[in-house]
């Protein structure tokens, strides 16, 4: 059950993820940095989220002295692929009006807060990016909006330098996204705790059955 929900948030961030990327009206830091390195180096947008999520996984480790989960290596993995999966699809168009654009960014947006929130509250590791935020949280004991915005921040200034789409999209995800994850982890942390819960309620007594 935990790495079932773990796999649904990842695959709920993807949809979020290129949702947002699809809308064409500037996407988050991350996905600036790694669409402006696939304009820049060649290979694909998933292929980056891998290679970036892995410098990440490094750098994290580095700071906490800790190898992290390995739910942490998956989503670095599995999230690339779903993302190249996701931009494959022939339903993935953008729209042709604004009003449609600005739709698909806000419900990317959306959908991608509650995955990201869905996967953290399954307990098997925080993705790479999450993980670096989750570490400085802990560390500095400051409030996840405020050290996702400082991050978000700081890797769009890269991907704007490659050349990465920057535009009012950019600006809603950078300022919204820590402030979405604050208000939907702890809906999704219950949710998962009580799924949990169930669970273990039907799971048989061995000793009973013996």
């Amino acid at each position: 059950m935990r790495w079932g929900i773990y796999f649904l948030g990842l695959l709920i961030m993807s949809f979020g993820i290129v949702l947002t990327i699809k809308a064409e009206l500037g996407t988050s830091p991350w996905d600036v940095l790694h669409i402006g390195l696939y304009y820049q180096l060649g290979l694909t947008i998933g292929s980056w989220a891998i290679i970036v999520g892995g410098a990440i996984l490094l750098l994290s480790s580095i700071f906490t002295r800790k190898v992290p989960q390995a739910g942490a290596f998956v989503n670095m993995l599995t999230v690339g692929l779903f993302i190249d999966l996701y931009l494959s699809l022939p339903f993935m168009q953008t729209p042709s009006g604004y009003a449609g654009k600005a739709l698909m960014l806000l419900l990317g947006i959306i959908v991608m807060g509650y995955g990201i929130g869905l996967y953290i509250s399954a307990g098997c590791g925080a993705g790479p990016r999450d993980t670096l935020m989750l570490a400085l949280v802990e560390k500095t004991g400051i409030k996840v909006s405020r050290i996702r915005g400082g991050i978000e921040v700081i890797v769009l200034f890269f991907g704007w330098i490659l050349g990465g789409p920057v535009f009012i999209g950019t600006i809603v995800c950078t300022l919204s996204i820590g402030y979405i994850i604050g208000f939907t982890l702890p809906q999704c942390q219950k949710t998962t705790n009580a799924l949990l819960e169930k669970t273990i309620r039907k799971e048989p007594d061995v000793h009973q059955v013996s």
